[in-house]
């Protein structure tokens, strides 16, 4: 818990308050049965009607106090857990945004989601549960004891050796139900990355006619939560039938010895009563504190799930540095030596000893086969991923030694999975500058071929967007990205194959537009069509993770045997269509 305690010490006053009003509760749990007790033996055996109404107007008032003492506590207990649940909430999610690549890629998606969401509400549930129960539980069974004691001594042996049996029990099944509760939840992690892979990929789903594939892998996920399930609550409902067996035992016992105690005259009627009361209160104790120890179990599971995002070493930090403050202001770029591998163990290198230099404001395209290395290359230069060999340079400073904000906000960046948001066209285009004037948003617009597409909507740039921009075509989702991009006013562009869904016309037109609205911004685009990049100052060959080939177009169809080959696969397809 120790852990946990930034989460509570702000409100420390609930988490304290909470158990207290039930204390209330759990005196008059404690004295309405010997209250109930001396009716039946004093009023009731003397007809002393007055006594009797004395007493029952005592116990009103000590019901009215209970229940004051109940809601007080319930308000605490669920203000002391909401509470928690939201800054855990917040903090996990604050760790996430800091993830690198590398990081992210370690969790699925729907894990983090679990833990972010079920994770935490379990952990929720069992602080409001035990702030309302776990000290009224064991309050009630101590006050119980004390009282079954001070009635009858002889009688009250038999709780004490039902109560180590039932302990027992319960630390038996508790210690079989928690491996159980953390199988359940990485089977729930498995079945929202299914869910989520599901509803982002519909239309492909349904374009391939695979909806049958997908409901019978749903399916089978589905199952294997339900079957971890009942294997995690099959030994949960145990402890019922053992506790309600266990309590008639008891109940019947007492009754049987206090029965005989009544018949010889050792023992009163209304003794009876409250004692038989008593013992049930103790059983109930144990019930209650044996169900609020199993859904403990289940949130030590989803405690643990929490703790290994929150433990989890973030690869990609801003070091110490003197640069630390240094802006991105020319936008030279310089790749030194630099090697990567995605796995640290894994002796395969994505990068190899990559060494090039880019002037400020060139136009560099780059190209090469799927799975050559380009997108990773380019996501060095905002640190994505950090190199495991060599360095970045921009503007002569090791890329590590700028600052991540300083850095990112240096560099624009259009992801090949190009990705927009719920929201209008303006809002998503702000992303770019939240700040940017109407006039602004729109020379954007219009430098990346979208104004006129945007204009044609009836809303024009109020225009609702569906979830990832899901009512526009995939060409003016690409333009939209890039017009987002532009507004950042970036030192450094890059294009990671950012314009394969728009046709070659309107490639040339945007093009155009970086030549003469860009000319001091460095621009890196990365394209398989040889078409895009033909005209580039330096264009850089890639080939398994190694560069090939570097120069200028005509340079290359003289010296790089795989760009001669790319290019003349190309233009043979032109030619025959």
């Amino acid at each position: 818990m120790k852990r946990y305690a930034k989460y509570v010490k702000p409100y420390i006053h609930a988490f304290i308050l909470g158990p207290l009003m039930i204390l209330v509760e759990v005196v008059g749990e404690v004295l309405l049965p010997a209250m109930m007790a001396d009716i039946i033996n004093i009023g009731a055996a003397n007809h002393d009607i007055s006594y009797i109404i004395s007493k029952g107007i005592k116990m009103v008032i000590i019901a009215f106090l209970m229940m004051g003492g109940g809601i007080g506590a319930a308000y605490f207990a669920a203000k002391a857990a909401m509470h928690f649940g939201r800054d855990l909430r917040k903090d996990l999610f604050e760790k996430v945004q800091k993830f690198s690549f590398s990081n992210i890629d370690s969790f699925s998606t729907g894990s983090l989601v679990t833990r972010l969401t079920n994770d935490i509400t379990q952990m929720q549930n069992v602080i409001m549960m035990s702030l309302r129960i776990m000290l009224r539980a064991p309050g009630m069974m101590i006050g119980a004891i004390i009282m079954a004691f001070r009635m009858n001594a002889s009688l009250a042996v038999i709780i004490m050796i039902v109560a180590p049996i039932l302990a027992i029990a319960i630390g038996t099944i508790i210690r079989i139900a928690f491996p159980r509760f953390e199988i359940m939840q990485k089977k729930l992690d498995y079945l929202n990355s299914n869910i989520q892979e599901i509803l982002t990929n519909v239309r492909v789903i349904k374009s391939f006619v695979r909806g049958d594939y997908e409901k019978e892998r749903f399916s089978d996920s589905n199952e294997e939560l339900k079957n971890s399930s009942l294997d995690a609550f099959k030994v949960v409902i145990i402890q019922m039938p053992i506790m309600t067996l266990a309590m008639n035992l008891t109940v019947l016992a007492v009754v049987w010895f206090g029965g005989n105690q009544i018949l010889k005259g050792t023992m009163q009627v209304g003794d009876l009563t409250a004692f038989t009361t008593y013992i049930t209160q103790i059983l109930m104790s144990l019930m209650i504190m044996a169900m609020v120890l199993l859904q403990s179990s289940r949130a030590v599971a989803s405690s643990k799930r929490i703790i290994e995002v929150l433990d989890t070493e973030i690869d990609l930090n801003d070091d110490e540095s003197g640069a630390k403050e240094s802006l991105v202001k020319v936008g030279k770029i310089e790749f030194r030596s630099v090697s990567y591998r995605y796995y640290k163990d894994n002796h395969e290198k994505v990068l190899d000893d990559i060494n090039f230099t880019i002037e400020a404001g060139q136009t560099v395209g780059i190209i090469g086969s799927t799975g050559s290395g380009k997108t990773t290359l380019v996501q060095m230069i905002p640190r994505l991923y950090d190199v495991d060999e060599g360095e970045v340079l921009v503007d002569g400073i090791n890329v590590k030694d700028f600052s991540l904000e300083n850095l990112r906000n240096g560099v624009s960046m259009v992801l090949q999975n190009n990705v927009l948001f719920s929201g209008t066209i303006m809002e998503n285009l702000q992303w770019g500058d939240e700040k940017a004037s109407d006039e602004e948003i729109r020379k954007a617009a219009s430098a990346a071929q979208a104004d006129q597409f945007i204009s044609s909507f009836p809303e024009g740039y109020e225009t609702e967007l569906g979830q990832g921009g899901v009512n526009v075509s995939g060409g003016q989702k690409q333009r939209l990205c890039i017009a987002r991009a532009l507004l950042k006013k970036p030192k450094i562009l890059i294009l990671d194959d950012s314009t394969s869904a728009v046709d070659t016309a309107t490639e040339a037109k945007i093009r155009e537009c970086f030549e003469s609205e860009l000319k001091s911004t460095t621009k890196l685009i990365i394209a398989q069509r040889i078409s895009s990049v033909m005209e580039a100052d330096l264009i850089l060959v890639m080939e398994e993770g190694k560069i090939v080939g570097m120069g200028d177009h005509e340079e290359l169809l003289s010296s790089c045997g795989a760009y001669q080959e790319i290019y003349d696969s190309q233009m043979d397809r032109k030619v025959g269509a």
